[in-house]
């Protein structure tokens, strides 16, 4: 063999093992190996998902520990930025749960790990983390509305006082007088000698008054 064809020889042998070094390096780097052959494939890196929830769910809520007194102790840990109980919307009264939305998730995120199971007037708090997507919406829809309960006292005195009609007084002349013969069955089952006062409850109009002339 001359020397020009173990030059030759040399380079095929120095490429070939170039290109087996660089196939084991890909194969070691790689994730996995598919199963019908060829190089090897890396997954793309994914990079960390970032703490970017800052609504807390506040369960067992007690009574008098409102939208005012939980702003006051929340802040404590960092700005809040929205803040919201959950009440019932005949009564205005608390459902003994809520949210609360800081302006920094790592202050959440603290609240969340300290406040969860803490003993709050004889009521253990659950506090945790609401993930962004699972946030409704609406949740935030007028958050910032102070309710104002309804006067149902005053709404009765309207409803008692309010002028009837013939009709109308008719109906409770009915009621009272079904309500007066099941009184009287039940006082005769019991064996009990009384004589009940008869209702005076005509449904007839008001007859006409009577003019007299002076002489």
């Amino acid at each position: 063999m001359g020397s020009k064809a173990k030059n030759v020889l040399k380079k095929k042998l120095k490429k070939v093992s170039s290109q087996l070094t660089v196939s084991r390096k890909k194969n070691e780097a790689a994730d996995f190996l598919p199963l019908e052959g060829g190089p090897g494939r890396k997954l793309p890196d994914e990079k960390p998902a970032k703490d970017t929830a800052a609504v807390l769910y506040i369960g067992r809520i007690p009574h008098g520990f409102y939208e005012k007194e939980m702003e006051g102790f929340f802040s404590q840990f960092g700005p809040i930025k929205r803040l919201r109980i959950t009440r019932n919307k005949k009564t205005g009264k608390s459902k003994h749960f809520g949210f609360i939305e800081f302006e920094h998730p790592q202050t959440a995120k603290v609240v969340a790990e300290c406040m969860q199971d803490y003993l709050l007037f004889e009521h253990v708090i659950k506090v945790h983390l609401v993930p962004p997507e699972h946030v409704h919406p609406n949740l935030w829809k007028g958050f910032n509305h102070r309710y104002k309960p309804v006067d149902w006292v005053q709404l009765e005195r309207k409803r008692q006082n309010k002028e009837r009609t013939l009709a109308d007084h008719k109906t409770l002349v009915e009621k009272i007088m079904k309500r007066d013969q099941k009184r009287r069955k039940k006082i005769e089952a019991a064996g009990i000698d009384y004589e009940c006062p008869e209702i005076v409850g005509s449904t007839q109009p008001a007859p006409k008054k009577i003019k007299f002339d002076e002489d």
